[in-house]
């Protein structure tokens, strides 16, 4: 499941709704990984702007290969603002084996900070400058792509 929320997330409620939601699944292994806004480049906070068609593009064909090796993936990330040490993603894996798990969420996080059509902001004295040093260009975008 890919769960989109408006400002910082609420990572105690999220990851104890997943685990609530599959507590009776039989996975051997729940494997979370959250991401957290850092102090670097004298920043107040991140913003994002999400295309969410190709990202739930993107997020389905995961799906289809967590259900390929017989696990769950969920996903939350922000829309908006998000201030220093807030959450701004929640990625987690269910699996029945912990090897599949460690190496899937490992995979999908990798791949989520090279495709996810998610544009980040620095937020500095108010405005929100477009944070290019820090950004990954998704393969094939662009006008000369």
């Amino acid at each position: 499941m890919l769960y989109l929320y408006d400002g910082a997330l609420d990572v105690p409620k999220i990851l104890k709704e997943w685990y609530e939601q599959e507590a009776n699944s039989n996975y051997g292994a729940y494997i979370p990984f959250v991401g957290t806004v850092r102090s670097e480049d004298n920043i107040e906070g991140l913003s994002f702007d999400i295309y969410e068609p190709i990202l739930n593009s993107w997020f389905e064909a995961w799906q289809k290969r967590a259900e390929a090796k017989g696990a769950v993936i969920k996903m939350a990330h922000s829309r908006g603002d998000v201030m220093l040490h807030e959450s701004s993603y929640i990625a987690a894996v269910f699996s029945p084996k912990r090897r599949v798990a460690l190496e899937f969420i490992d995979e999908f996080v990798e791949d989520f900070k090279a495709s996810a059509p998610i544009w980040k902001y620095d937020l500095k004295g108010g405005k929100r400058v477009y944070a290019l040093d820090r950004s990954t260009a998704i393969k094939g975008s662009g006008i000369l792509k």
